[in-house]
């Protein structure tokens, strides 16, 4: 048997056009199964298949062999998504203030700015998601055209997988994708990698009720779609199809629509809760002092008896009703959710950059602050590929192991590339002793060409054993070589009670490990012997080479990445289908299990199912591992974490794993992964690295702070504006700053300022810190303070200034309110410097990059504000300044950052 044909790897081989994950499915030729029912009579009853009448009455009572794919959101939904936002809604009321206003007043410039204030932090979240999707469905393509061998009218053909019907006959074949669910017919030594709903890499399947396994998680005769055939070769009869089928089932959970909100969410719901009652409070009571102050005075003076009077009346309402609503607009910070969506948009576009596909922006940021991750174990932890762990062999006999291994198999490896993970067709023990062998430099194929196979006895789970009879060139005799399960093959060779002894005790230690155990034998055939394999195996005689402990071993960055989460204060769970003893064994391996862990520690999906709700929430804080877990086992586990308060991430490649991807806070899935999983995922790590979740943790960390930074420099730039707007009106008639000045301020300065703090980049020392709880409210005591202390130090200078300005000869005129802007634009320039570190005490000089790129920033906000007091004019009701008042205002206001490195020195001094 040789490997997949050319034409076949052709119909099969995909990759999609993104350039981000070349999806490949391996297939190996059709051959010994077909030769043989080509040779039966195919017209027994099992054999014959459907006619093309039943097929077509099949189809429409069942349905097709389609995976109902889920529903997108249209274009527009997906852009109306993004009004959810809480502080886009309280500008929305804003702009409905406003538009009333500027329809009386016939002046529309401030309306115009705030819905451009919307309409940009919405389109650019709308773009950034829209895109990722895109590159997503790109990423996810599925071949349904892949062909699959099945029996109709009394005849072998090929079909696509897509027009399967329940009833067919299909044949099934060593490293083919099983294309729907059903019972087996026939299995000949078949083995079945269920990882992708059970976590196994390698179950037995038979048709003999016999040797059913009992704990299995499906019945021992029946094969699901999307698994795939490692050895063997079978016949099974389609049961059910498309959405019917098992991985169709768990599709339609990791589907439904998750309703838990991203701790982001929450947080800015509360702020902008705080910020819509503060500002119209405030709007409130100026208003009702005000106007009540005005009609007081006016009333007292004048009798109302004619519409003149009332005229005069609904003028000063009108005017104090202005005032309230320029409060409101200054109150909400139009740059808030602009800041936020340029921050995650960058972090998605910087987390690609780093093999982080992000499809939910704010999936970003909820990295971190999760405080469980739940991962599954095989393609996660692990290389889901099995390998040498460890050989005891008869070191004297290299060339008889040698040619032992790679003619007493049915695996075959695929040549790969240099940086290209290994892989092969066929049994994956198998695959790992040619793997092993390759390492030793020994090339397996030409040891296996040379070889003349005389006769080979292929594995079955009963024998538990395969021998192959070769005329070897290299011995220059006729030799057997089995392999198998130990016990199996020591009985059949020369030991002493010593030696059983002795390996026993190692095998033992293995299987410990969790590992997969192999014998290996020889015996040499004399010219004349018998040249079946069963009768000479059954006479004993073979001399034992050896054992080989295989096992799919963790990805080398895990146990560090373990710890990095667990240092950050993040508890990490193994979620798997695999057995207790293999899942501990990894939990152990990746220094997850601990020595004083217990029972209490480690559950099966059984027994948790068993629990009731109250008993689950009771433990699952506790839980470490959780083995022969079910895809809904998993769900639950989230579900119950969640409700404990926790913010949980999934990861997982398999379609098990998908309805837990998809309730949790983030999921993340692999980019090897199905697509069932890819689907339910909110992050796809394409380079399927575990340590890439550390990663983001760190990144998610660093995002926070960011936008915590950005709300410390909005925040301070909005009490300043609102008390200034508040308190100017008891210094003279005008309004000390006018609304399009405040849209400048809040809508471009602070664009370009959240692309300076967004674009700071992540530091490991947030790893070192606890997660934040989610009660948390965004606004830490110590933003507090400094929001308030930075705030009311600006207040006061610029109040001065009002009074200086006001008592001079002729009293302020325009030059002197452009000066009051420059002023206050330029306090809160430099102050953008001191939010840009806030929350370290670093000088802001330490990192020169970092430091280059704020100081560009800070030149087109520098530039900008000089061409807007310069061409402003009425519109910004500015008046051009002299070179000589822009040196005064710079150097003046620049005190802010001096002020701001003293006191952080001061503090690194009082640390040390």
């Amino acid at each position: 048997m040789k490997l997949a044909t050319i034409e076949q790897k052709k119909l099969i081989k995909k990759s999609n056009q993104s350039g981000y994950i070349n999806i490949y499915c391996k297939f190996a030729e059709l051959n010994t199964l077909i030769n043989r029912l080509m040779s039966q009579n195919v017209n027994e009853p099992h054999l014959t298949g459907l006619t093309d009448q039943e097929v077509l009455t099949s189809r429409q009572q069942h349905g097709e062999n389609l995976l109902t794919p889920p529903k997108r959101p249209s274009i527009w939904k997906l852009y109306l998504e993004k009004f959810q936002d809480p502080v886009i809604r309280v500008l929305l009321v804003a702009a409905v203030f406003s538009l009333i206003i500027s329809i009386i007043e016939n002046e529309y410039a401030e309306t115009i700015g705030i819905f451009f204030a919307i309409f940009l932090a919405t389109g650019i979240g709308f773009y950034f998601e829209y895109d990722a999707n895109k590159k997503f469905d790109l990423l996810n393509a599925v071949g349904e055209e892949t062909p699959v061998t099945v029996i109709r009218n009394g005849k072998i053909r090929e079909i696509p997988r897509k027009d399967i019907v329940v009833g067919d006959i299909v044949v099934l074949n060593t490293g083919e994708e099983i294309p729907a669910d059903g019972t087996l017919l026939e299995a000949v030594s078949l083995q079945v990698n269920e990882s992708s709903l059970t976590g196994e890499l390698m179950v037995n399947k038979t048709t003999d009720e016999a040797h059913f396994d009992d704990e299995a998680t499906y019945p021992s005769n029946t094969v699901m779609r999307g698994t795939t055939v490692t050895d063997g070769h079978g016949i099974m009869k389609v049961e059910r199809v498309g959405d019917a089928t098992e991985i169709g089932k768990v599709a339609r959970q990791a589907t439904e629509q998750n309703q838990e909100q991203t701790p982001l969410n929450i947080q800015l719901t509360k702020l902008a809760n705080l910020i819509g009652k503060a500002g119209f409070t405030i709007a409130a009571l100026t208003f009702i002092i005000f106007t009540s102050k005005d009609l007081y005075h006016y009333l007292s003076l004048n009798e109302v008896n004619d519409w003149h009077q009332w005229m005069e009346i609904a003028r000063i309402v009108l005017k104090y009703f202005m005032m309230a609503v320029t409060l409101i607009v200054v109150a909400v910070p139009e740059g808030l959710p602009m800041s936020v969506t340029l921050s995650l948009a960058l972090n998605m576009r910087r987390m690609l950059k780093t093999n982080n596909l992000v499809r939910k922006m704010h999936a970003c940021e909820t990295m971190g602050a999760i405080t469980v991750i739940c991962t599954d174990k095989t393609g996660t932890l692990t290389q889901n590929l099995m390998q040498v762990y460890e050989a005891k062999l008869d070191e004297s006999q290299p060339n008889l192991i040698a040619e032992g291994i790679a003619t007493n198999s049915t695996a075959f490896l695929e040549e790969k590339g240099e940086n290209e993970k290994p892989s092969g067709v066929g049994n994956p023990t198998e695959i790992a002793l040619l793997l092993w062998l390759n390492a030793q430099g020994k090339n397996y194929m030409p040891l296996r060409e040379q070889a003349k196979i005389v006769n080979q006895l292929t594995f079955s789970t009963e024998r538990k054993y395969m021998a192959t009879l070769v005329d070897s060139p290299i011995q220059g005799k006729r030799v057997l070589y089995i392999k198998g399960a130990p016990e199996i093959v020591m009985s059949k060779c020369q030991l002493s009670s010593q030696e059983v002894t002795s390996f026993n005790e190692q095998l033992l230690a293995y299987q410990n490990k969790a590992m997969r155990t192999l014998g290996l034998a020889y015996k040499y055939i004399p010219e004349g012997a018998s040249e079946d394999c069963s009768e000479l195996v059954n006479e004993g005689g073979l001399t034992f080479l050896g054992i080989f402990a295989i096992s799919d071993p963790i990805r080398p960055d895990v146990p560090d990445a373990v710890k990095k989460c667990q240092s950050a204060g993040i508890s990490v769970k193994i979620v798997t289908g695999d057995t207790p003893g293999t899942a501990t064994e990894i939990a152990r391996q990746i220094g997850l299990w601990k020595p004083e862990d217990t029972e209490r520690n480690r559950i099966t999906g059984v027994e948790f199912a068993a629990l009731s709700d109250e008993e689950a929430l009771e433990r699952v804080l506790d839980l470490k591992v959780m083995s022969r877990a079910r895809p809904m086992d998993k769900q639950r586990l989230v579900q119950l974490l969640q409700q404990k308060g926790a913010v949980v991430a999934v990861t997982g490649d398999g379609t098990n794993d998908a309805p837990a991807l998809n309730h949790a806070q983030v999921g993340l899935s692999m980019g090897t992964g199905t697509s069932v999983a890819k689907e339910a995922s909110d992050i796809t790590l394409l380079d399927d690295s575990f340590h890439s979740i550390a990663t983001a943790v760190m990144w998610g960390r660093s995002l926070y702070k960011n936008i915590q930074r950005f709300i410390v420099f909005q925040l301070t730039i909005n009490v300043v504006a609102l008390l200034s707007v508040l308190l100017g009106a008891f210094f003279g008639t005008e309004l000390p700053l006018t609304v399009t000045q405040m849209l400048w301020v809040n809508l471009i300065m602070d664009t370009f300022a959240a692309m300076a703090l967004a674009s700071i980049a992540p530091s490991m020392d947030v790893m070192n810190e606890k997660p934040r709880k989610r009660t948390d409210f965004i606004i830490s005591p110590a933003m507090r303070n400094n929001i308030f202390g930075v705030g009311l130090g600006f207040l006061v200078i610029l109040m001065g200034l009002l009074v200086y300005f006001k008592n001079l000869p002729g009293g302020m005129d325009t030059r002197h309110l452009t000066i009051f802007f420059t002023i206050f634009v330029m306090l809160q320039f430099w102050n953008l410097f001191n939010a840009s570190v806030f929350g370290t005490n670093h000088s802001f000089f330490k990192d020169a990059s970092h430091a280059m790129g704020m100081l560009g920033v800070a030149a087109i906000i520098l530039v900008g504000q000089l061409l807007i007091v310069s061409f402003g004019g009425k519109v910004f009701r500015t008046v051009p300044l002299s070179v000589e008042d822009w040196i005064y205002i710079i150097a003046g206001t620049s005190v802010v950052l001096w002020l701001g490195e003293i006191i952080r020195g001061v503090k690194r001094l009082t640390k040390k």
